[in-house]
């Protein structure tokens, strides 16, 4: 029995990774947890509007946070603020400060609308609330565009991490890294086939989620598909690079759950990056779902044009290229040349994995 606990013991010592997880992470997800775990909004960015809007925005809770006015604002550019994400709530004035003024909240961002109505609610007939893009402020509306996005992370990531570990365990990926073909075309050989089933996949959840759920879809269908299919770009990257990084099955599911976790919890999908503290919310700005959840819940509830989602979309596109040319790195540094050192039989002409021929 003795002999037993040491030995497992001494194998945990030996498995640095598994180590890591039992100790690290839960001390992780408690500083995580306790820092994002809020759904409180403490202040919304605020635009008042209108005759009186100079009078009205001094007259406003601190919780509005009040960064434009103008005077000569309508109702329709007020919406038009909303619907790019420009601020949170619009204050509509009447001729005098007197007059009930109209607040427009965002309803897509759902824990800074619900708090707002809340505050509203607290004013009584000074100001009428109208929420938009989400009127009844249903959870399932927002939810759904971000979980489209846990789902392909979840396939992007760790399915294919996995199924390029494969390859190394049955003893073929020497043979991949052999081929007179580039690093880069086999990495995006062994992507594409993950790409078109996730793209099934993400277009059956969406329909289902609209569906099911009766989330509507307002926005162009090809922005949507533009910043899926980066996203896809991304994730499946990282997969692969995780892959690379694995010797084993389990090693790469460890590594991709460590991937995994802080996309659910700090992408703004359950918690408001807002309500986060700035030590934990910055982790959010890094990972991908973050964007992918903006323009989804953009182009779906709010019909945003794609001039007001230009910036998640470069961060996206930069990402993919980040990750696929690390992928590619590390796939030609580390597997390329033990394959030709070990794989390579004496006396016989050597072949370059880029595909030039090194003889």
């Amino acid at each position: 029995m003795r002999a037993m606990i040491l030995k497992e013991f001494r194998e945990l010592r030996r498995d640095p990774r598994t180590l890591a997880m039992l100790i690290a992470l839960p001390l992780l997800l408690l500083v995580i947890f306790g820092y994002a775990a809020n759904f409180y909004v403490s202040s919304v960015e605020t635009a008042v509007m209108g005759p009186s809007a100079q009078q009205v925005s001094t007259s406003l809770p601190p919780f509005f946070d009040v960064t434009q006015t103008d005077v000569d604002g309508s109702t329709a550019q007020a919406t038009d603020l909303l619907r790019e994400n420009k601020v949170d709530v619009v204050v509509v004035t009447g001729s005098t400060p007197a007059e009930q003024s109209t607040a427009l909240v965002d309803g897509s961002n759902l824990f800074a609308a619900q708090s707002t109505v809340s505050i509203l609610n607290k004013l009584g007939d000074q100001v009428r609330t109208e929420v938009l893009f989400n009127p009844e402020l249903k959870t399932s509306w927002v939810m759904v565009p971000a979980i489209i996005g846990l789902i392909l992370t979840f396939i992007g990531t760790i399915v294919t991490s996995i199924g390029l570990v494969r390859e190394r365990e049955a003893g073929t990926l020497e043979q991949l890294a052999v081929m007179p073909i580039r690093p880069s075309q086999v990495i995006l050989g062994k992507i594409v086939p993950y790409f078109l089933l996730a793209a099934l996949d993400m277009t059956v959840v969406t329909v289902l989620g609209m569906v099911l759920f009766g989330v509507p879809f307002n926005g162009n269908v090809l922005v949507f598909a533009l910043g899926a299919a980066l996203f896809l770009f991304v994730v499946l990257g990282l997969g692969v690079l995780i892959s690379t990084i694995s010797q084993t099955t389990g090693q790469a599911i460890q590594t991709a759950f460590l991937f995994l976790m802080p996309q659910i919890l700090l992408s703004g999908m359950i918690f408001p990056l807002d309500a986060m503290a700035a030590g934990v919310r910055w982790i959010g700005y890094l990972l991908p779902l973050t964007y992918f959840t903006m323009i989804s819940q953009g182009v779906m509830l709010r019909d945003a044009p794609i001039s007001s989602l230009w910036l998640p979309l470069v961060v996206l596109a930069v990402m993919a290229i980040v990750v696929f040319t690390g992928s590619t790195l590390r796939f030609r540094r580390d597997l390329a040349p033990d394959v030709s050192k070990a794989g390579r039989p004496e006396g016989s002409k050597s072949v370059d994995p880029t595909g030039a021929d090194a003889s």
